[in-house]
C-alpha cells in the first residue's frame, strides 16, 4: 500500500472544531491541524500546496531530500504542483526555520526536516545524507569573522565513499 495515500483524505477532510476537539482551545490529534498551526506559527499561510508538501515532508520523521525527490513524491501522491512550486516552498520553509538547507553537493541542494544544529555524513556515490550521531564533535580555533559579522553556526559534514 502506498504510504502517501492518506494525503488526499486528510487534505479533503474537515478539521475538527474546538468544541469537537474538547473545547480546550486547541485542536488535538489531527495531523493536518498541527501542520496548519506549525505553518501559522512560522509566519506562513497554510495554503493547500504548502499543506500538501508539508505533509509529505514532515510526515515521515527526520529526513533529507532534494526538491526533485519531493517533486517525485508529490507526483506519486497525485499532488498537483510544479517543480518551481516545490523549490519555492522549500525555500519558504527554510526561511521560516522549518527546514535547514545543506550545501553538500554543488549541483543539488538538500533540505533537512530537522532544523536543529547537528552534523552529517554524506555518501558521495549514492548522494545520500545521514544524520551523524551526537558524539561530542568540537571545532577549535575558528577564524575571526570579518568586521561586522558573527559566526552563526558550524556544521561538520563528513564525506564517505566505499573502499575498493
Amino acid at each position: 500500500m502506498n504510504d502517501l495515500s492518506p494525503l488526499h483524505a486528510v487534505l479533503s477532510a474537515r478539521a475538527p472544531t474546538l468544541v469537537e476537539a474538547g473545547g480546550a482551545g486547541q485542536r488535538r490529534g489531527c495531523p493536518l491541524s498541527e501542520l496548519r498551526d506549525r505553518l501559522r506559527r512560522s509566519g506562513l499561510r497554510p495554503t493547500r500546496q504548502r499543506l500538501s508538501l508539508g505533509w509529505l515532508l514532515f510526515g515521515k520523521g527526520d529526513r533529507h531530500l532534494t526538491a526533485e525527490m519531493l517533486y517525485d513524491e508529490a507526483m506519486r501522491a497525485k499532488v498537483p504542483v510544479s517543480l518551481a512550486t516545490v523549490y519555492n516552498t522549500l525555500h519558504q520553509f527554510t526561511q521560516a526555520g522549518l527546514l535547514r538547507q545543506l550545501a553538500l553537493d554543488g549541483s543539488k541542494a538538500y533540505f533537512d526536516t530537522n532544523p536543529s544544529e547537528h552534523h552529517h555524513f554524506f555518501l558521495e556515490e549514492e548522494g545520500q545524507v545521514l544524520d551523524m550521531p551526537d558524539c561530542g564533535i568540537t571545532v577549535d580555533a575558528l577564524p575571526e569573522p570579518p568586521a561586522g559579522m558573527e559566526i552563526a553556526g558550524v556544521e561538520v559534514i563528513v564525506r564517505l565513499r566505499r573502499r575498493d
